[in-house]
């Protein structure tokens, strides 16, 4: 067949990984870059994209959207997990929270083997990223990258913001300016990749200056099929509609669910499962589609005082399950307040960013219009439900503190009259979801390690010109929300790829 393009390399996935890798990669003249993706392109600035896109504070599921449905774990129900379907990805329908996570974070990633992954290293990849309009070029900030990272000033935010801050420090909370300072815990404003409300996606920020460059292509609704492979090696991409793209070098740049799909239609995963689909075997990897892990969230839901708001979420508290931690494996924070059926509602949220228990993805087909078998994990380790019950009774602890506890009317969920820890784990299996950060199912890691899917630079093991650079790769989840690390993990690649000729 002849080939639909033939290009340098071809990135498979135009969200928060690939925005990043496209912009930085076609930065060389003679470098021809392919950008596919699945779903829409509705250009390079903010007024151009659907309302649902470009309101930073509208997090519900969106049309622009893959449409997956996962299991969780152990809670044997399923529900809707995200994955952005447009230019943009997941970074143009998040909720624009900007966290870096904790140092050990990244730390531990190097000390499993991954060489130029600790946070030092890292630092340099965040500083590149962003724009932060409140400490500049200061205190290990970026002042000129593409993405614009802001906080609500304490004058800005609503009452009952201010007051879960003040409530926060009343029952011996640290009170921060700086969520994105090394090693930061406690409760102070969020920082945000929005701008007059815009959501920040790779689409405005990465892509926008790009698309001017002549040896960047962006291909809206072309679905890769698979990785085509030769000699050793990857040689290009066929889309679902049976074109091919030849190419020196292919990026998968297609999410915790895309990426490893991708590598199993490829041939490239557990060699039992393959099998089972009649999928011909490249490669016995068994970590391909393991490992897939993502933030436990719950919802307190409170009847409240105030005035239904539009607004993204404004004010966090990290802090720690258990005193001995190293680091913060709890989020709580408040949601806008909303109309309810009976009156203003409000909900405090609870993550748990250190989970233990792990999940994977496999196909069901072939086919690439077929979407795949996920599952989640939630609760498969003992360890996650008792930190999530100490998250619980953190947040009702703060609940009733004064201030905030004067915003409040009463507690709807779970209820005051469930206070045991028999009680709470019933309710919060009954309500338990992700928090929408899935990672880890195409793990890093050294060619020692029969798990590792890619090396610490995104090489997939034993296939030359083939890499996966984005969440997918992280060996565990950041303490944090993950989209900025997302980004800087892609910058931390695409530095290094920038010196590597096509090959």
């Amino acid at each position: 067949m002849t080939p639909a393009a033939d290009v340098d390399t071809v990135i498979v996935g135009a969200g928060s990984a690939g925005g990043v890798l496209a912009a930085r990669l076609s930065q060389q003249p003679d470098r021809s870059v392919l950008l596919l993706e699945a779903g829409p392109d509705f250009g390079p600035e903010g007024g151009q994209q659907p309302h649902e896109v470009s309101d930073a504070a509208d997090v519900g599921p969106t049309r622009y959207d893959w449409g997956h449905v996962a299991g969780l774990g152990e809670l044997q129900r399923r529900s809707p997990v995200f994955a952005g379907r447009l230019v943009g990805g997941s970074s143009a329908t998040n909720n624009v929270m900007a966290l870096r996570g904790q140092p050990d974070d990244y730390d531990a990633w190097a000390t499993a083997g991954n060489a130029g992954w600790s946070y030092d290293q890292m630092l340099e990849a965040f500083v590149r990223v962003e724009n932060d309009g409140d400490f500049g070029d200061q205190n290990g900030h970026g002042a000129s990258g593409p993405v614009s990272i802001r906080r609500y000033t304490r004058c800005e935010l609503p009452s009952h913001q201010r007051t879960f801050l003040d409530s926060c420090a009343a029952a011996g909370n640290p009170v921060i300016a700086d969520h994105n300072a090394r090693a930061a815990v406690g409760a102070g404003p969020l920082p945000l990749n929005a701008v007059a409300g815009v959501r920040q996606s790779t689409a405005l920020t990465y892509l926008a200056a790009a698309r001017e460059r002549s040896n960047l292509t962006v291909w809206p609704h072309a679905t890769a099929d698979r990785v085509l492979l030769a000699d050793g090696r990857a040689t290009g991409v066929q889309l679902a509609d049976g074109q091919h793209v030849a190419a020196r070098q292919v990026l998968l740049a297609a999410g915790a669910y895309g990426s490893p799909a991708l590598l199993l239609r490829s041939g490239i995963g557990p060699a039992a499962h393959l099998r089972q689909l009649g999928i011909p075997i490249w490669r016995d990897v068994p970590g391909v589609g393991a490992n897939l892990h993502d933030h436990p969230l719950l919802r307190l839901h409170f009847s409240a005082h105030g005035q239904p708001q539009s607004l993204p979420c404004q004010t966090l508290l990290t802090t720690r399950s258990d005193p001995s931690l190293t680091r913060p494996d709890l989020q709580i924070f408040p949601s806008a307040i909303a109309a309810g059926e009976t009156g203003p509602e409000m909900s405090l949220l609870v993550a748990l960013l250190q989970p233990r228990s792990r999940g994977r993805v496999l196909l069901t087909s072939p086919n690439p219009t077929v979407a795949p078998d996920i599952d989640v994990g939630l609760l498969t380790h003992p360890e996650d439900l008792p930190r999530l019950r100490a998250g619980l009774r953190r947040a009702r602890q703060l609940a009733g503190t004064s201030p905030f506890a004067e915003q409040l009317v009463s507690e709807m969920w779970p209820g005051h009259e469930l206070s045991t820890d028999q009680a709470l784990d019933q309710a919060i299996r009954a309500q338990l979801n992700v928090y929408q950060h899935p990672v880890g199912t195409c793990r890093m890691g050294p060619a020692t390690d029969p798990t590792a899917v890619v090396d610490p630079l995104g090489w997939v093991h034993g296939v030359d010109g083939l890499a996966v650079i984005d969440a997918s790769i992280m060996p565990t989840i950041p303490t944090a929300n993950t989209n900025l690390p997302t980004l800087a993990l892609a910058d931390h690649c695409a530095h290094h790829l920038e010196t590597t000729p096509p090959h």
